[in-house]
């Protein structure tokens, strides 16, 4: 019996040291805390004097602005969430990303006829310098672009940047590709078009799989078909290079 008690006053002295360095711990775990939202708070501080002395330099560098960006999410912030958040309230840039929004939409819908609404990301940039040139507006880099597509996803019409091979497409309608297009769309990178003979010999499909796919991407007209040539040529308008509205 004298061990059993003995046992259990042991226990009980474990148990109340383990008492004991919970409470220091989370005593610890809360100053630390403290001390963190303290520091989190100056660098909020120091971000919103920084982001109000070299305002005119974030908007007209993208660069800059994209480091800024960064500087913000470190801590929490979301300049984009909102046209009246953060950003734009003491930058303005958050209606800066919103106009390269709507312009995007404005190339995408533009090109939307030529392009079946798959149209390569360089391209869309080439076009939204050309349209901004006549306004005299900032400068944009990738980053923009990125950012302000970002913003589009929302609205559900199907704006998002795709990988297809090694190239970075931005698709703006909401059908998305499935396996059999995106492998074709993939083929066709190296010479602009496909023709059946050549995906048999590349992807070994059958005739049934290789006129489902092309019809597909036909009559969503993300390819052509050149019938003058033997055989008939399906060529990707995304793909071609240097084409002006």
């Amino acid at each position: 019996m004298r061990r059993r008690v003995g046992g259990i006053s042991q226990i009980q002295r474990h148990q109340e040291a383990e008492r004991q360095y919970n409470k220091v711990g989370n005593t610890f775990a809360e100053r630390n805390m403290e001390q963190m939202k303290a520091q989190l708070q100056v660098f909020k501080s120091n971000l919103v004097e920084f982001s109000r002395k070299y305002r005119k330099d974030i908007s007209k560098d993208p660069v800059l602005r994209q480091r800024f960006q960064i500087m913000c999410s470190t801590i929490g912030v979301d300049p984009l969430a909102s046209n009246k958040g953060f950003w734009a309230e003491f930058l303005g840039v958050g209606d800066f990303y919103y106009e390269l929004g709507i312009q995007i939409v404005d190339v995408c819908l533009s090109t939307r006829g030529r392009n079946g609404g798959l149209v390569e990301f360089e391209e869309l940039k080439r076009q939204l310098i050309k349209m901004r040139s006549e306004s005299s507006a900032q400068e944009i880099s990738e980053d923009d672009i990125t950012r302000s597509i970002k913003i589009l996803k929302p609205l559900g019409n199907g704006f998002e940047i795709i990988q297809i091979g090694d190239r970075k497409m931005v698709r703006s309608v909401p059908r998305e590709l499935n396996k059999d297009q995106s492998d074709i769309l993939l083929l066709a990178q190296k010479r602009g078009y496909v023709t059946k003979d050549l995906i048999t010999v590349e992807l070994c499909w059958e005739n049934e799989r290789i006129k489902d796919a092309i019809d597909t991407l036909l009559i969503d007209g993300l390819c052509w078909i050149d019938e003058q040539v033997h055989p008939p040529e399906y060529w990707v308008p995304s793909f071609f290079k240097g084409v002006d509205d």
